[in-house]
């Protein structure tokens, strides 16, 4: 294997910033844009990456030439330094900044015209940029590995799993030996390459499209949470260990997968809300839902996840959380009675139906107590 970053001295020159290009297949990069141009990518990057926060302190401070940016060629067969280009594989957000910076037509066509103007001095310094030169992306792995996906310098989800779905694909690397080399002790690569793998065979096979969801965000941590439990696994008929295979979804289960897709996310074409409002307790109800025929049946037709949930507890939970909630109510009522009742008609006549109702069911807990004493 070549030497990592963290096994060489770190070795810095110095680029035309005209050399350098974002890279399209940086992992965060490939989480918010479809585009491969490198307008399209500065776009991207300007609207989902928090780069003005970045431009200012360049403008500012100019560009620390102790951070450099981390490169590989774009063309290694390349002979001649003067036409050779440069991938920027760690750094695309500084160097989006300096783009916008330098180039005041590009700024007002992606809209980030409340950036300032930079004087002659700070536009000269930022003509070269520090650069560190790797032969590959193979090289640093175990770097970002390090630092975006376990480390200081953390991805959003979706990206993270990108990249150890690039690293297990592109350089071999088992998902063993990427938990062992980034310090991984909670699983957690496993857990969100399996739920990388569910979402790609999603897309590729069961009619899934990401850009349908209802919500701007995409919530990829729901789906690699559910996957993470053996009940939705078992739903979609796969297992702990099959689910960390290419397509690990039989084909009689990938309506299923879609279903579960859009129970996470939503629909815009179908005009779906998705089920899963919140992580918690949304999923550990949908959870139980799944795992109970009647409660699945009901939610398929229709009825609220809540609705569902509660048929899933059975007959015997839901009367013990209901008698639980009205005694708590009623203790509520107790406590405010004389400052809050003002001797309304409509409020006396609740608690009458209420007091009336209470009897009937205490008298039909009387009989059921009765009956099973004499058993």
């Amino acid at each position: 294997m070549t030497a990592s970053v963290s096994q060489k001295t770190l070795a810095i020159s110095r680029k035309p910033v005209g050399q350098l290009e974002l890279d399209p297949d940086n992992p965060r990069l490939v989480s918010v844009s479809s585009g491969s141009s490198q307008e399209e990518l500065i776009k991207a990057m300007w609207n989902e990456m928090a780069v003005s926060e970045v431009a200012l302190s360049i403008a500012a401070n100019g560009f620390f030439k102790e951070e450099p940016l981390f490169v590989i060629p774009k063309n290694p067969k390349e002979k001649d330094p003067a036409k050779q280009r440069f991938i920027v594989v760690e750094g695309n957000r500084r160097l989006t900044a300096v783009f916008l910076l330098l180039d005041e037509g590009l700024r007002r066509r992606v809209k980030a015209t409340d950036l300032p103007s930079i004087n002659e001095t700070r536009r000269k310094e930022l003509q070269e940029l520090p650069v560190s030169i790797y032969n590959n992306k193979e090289e640093l792995w175990e770097y970002f590995g390090f630092r975006h996906v376990n480390g200081p310098k953390e991805w959003d989800s979706f990206s993270k799993a990108a990249y150890v779905a690039k690293v297990r694909r592109d350089y071999g690397i088992s998902l063993d030996e990427i938990a062992r080399k980034i310090g991984d002790q909670h699983s957690t690569v496993k857990r969100i390459y399996r739920g990388y793998v569910l979402l790609e065979q999603a897309e590729k096979m069961a009619g899934f499209n990401r850009d349908d969801r209802v919500r701007n965000r995409f919530y990829f941590s729901h789906l690699y949470t559910a996957a993470d439990y053996t009940e939705f696994l078992e739903f979609l008929g796969t297992n702990e260990k099959d689910s960390l295979k290419d397509n690990p979804v039989p084909k009689k289960h990938l309506s299923d997968l879609k279903e579960l897709m859009v129970w996470l996310f939503g629909s815009k074409a179908d005009g779906k809300e998705p089920v899963v409002q919140k992580q918690a307790p949304d999923l550990g109800h949908l959870r139980s839902v799944i795992s109970n025929r009647q409660a699945l049946s009901a939610l398929r037709s229709g009825r609220s996840l809540d609705r569902a949930y509660a048929i899933s507890l059975g007959d015997s939970r839901r009367f013990q959380d209901a008698l639980a909630a009205a005694k708590d109510a009623l203790q509520e009522a107790k406590g405010t009675v004389t400052t809050g009742f003002k001797g309304e008609k409509d409020l006396f006549s609740d608690m009458e139906a209420i007091e009336q109702l209470v009897g009937s069911i205490a008298q039909e807990m009387r009989l059921i107590a009765e009956v099973q004493r004499k058993k």
